[in-house]
């Protein structure tokens, strides 16, 4: 496993690419929102395997209408009675705009399967279509990547162990995460599994080794960027204004408004 054996990436150096990528980004948003593209990207992998830092760094700059991130909750009632792939197909992204999947359909051939929240023919019958779904989705025009973030075993644990003990990430952590260490092999046949059939040329999948995650980061982004056919699009011209003279607007007095007290006096 690449990551931990190599020497540690300093962190200005990190920065400095991250700053670079993310103003590369940039420019394929207002690339995909001039052309009217349709982008993609899915992110899965075991459980902090660094998919949702990664997913932030890809997001941070964009334009929150025309990059969003898809999250979704466990199904509704009556969402697990539509066809699997129905509740996905509506976060898919219209003209000019990107979806972030942090997780995505992939959910039936991981967890769903190793927990047992599907039978054996839900799960092989989504081993079938989900080829056949991709395969539309790319002959309709949109640009669908597939990233799995792989962790090893013991970095996973390591990152559960620092979620545990620190307050601020520990939300992070629920039942079903700590299940996974128990069932490793099985995700692992699952995920062999799922390569296996849903590895395809219109859609194949690249893996990102994250034991290192600031590696991780920047080689999944520049990866992004070397598959997207984006180039320069101009700028709107924009000039600031000159402010008008005053007309003789008087602002309301202090007293008659609720303030925020400062805090910062006390620091």
């Amino acid at each position: 496993m690449a990551g931990k054996s190599e020497a540690a990436l300093p962190r200005k150096t990190y920065e400095k690419e991250l700053l670079r990528l993310q103003t590369e980004l940039v420019r394929v948003q207002e690339w995909v929102r001039a052309e009217g593209a349709r982008l993609v990207v899915v992110f899965e992998g075991r459980d902090a395997a660094g998919k949702g830092g990664t997913i932030k760094r890809v997001a941070e700059h964009l334009n929150p209408r025309v990059a969003r991130i898809a999250a979704l909750p466990k199904p509704t009632e009556r969402e697990r009675t539509q066809w699997y792939f129905q509740r996905y197909v509506e976060h898919l992204p219209a003209a000019g705009e990107i979806v972030l999947f942090d997780r995505s359909w992939y959910n039936r051939a991981g967890v769903e399967h190793v927990m047992g929240f599907c039978s054996k023919e839900e799960h092989q019958l989504f081993l079938r279509q989900c080829p056949i779904f991709e395969r539309m989705l790319v002959e309709a025009g949109i640009l669908l990547r597939k990233y799995w973030f792989s962790v090893s075993d013991t970095e996973q644990q390591e990152r559960f162990r620092r979620r545990l003990e620190d307050p601020l990430r520990r939300w992070k952590l629920s039942p079903m995460d700590l299940e996974s260490i128990t069932h490793w092999e099985a995700y692992s046949r699952a995920k062999d599994q799922m390569m296996v059939h849903t590895d395809i040329s219109e859609a194949p999948w690249f893996v990102v080794e994250s034991d290192d995650k600031r590696r991780a980061r920047l080689n999944m982004i520049a990866h992004l960027l070397s598959t997207v056919p984006y180039h320069d699009v101009p700028p709107p011209v924009l000039k600031l204004p000159d402010r008008p003279a005053s007309t003789g607007y008087l602002r309301t007095p202090r007293d008659l408004q609720n303030y925020v007290p400062d805090h910062t006096a006390s620091l």
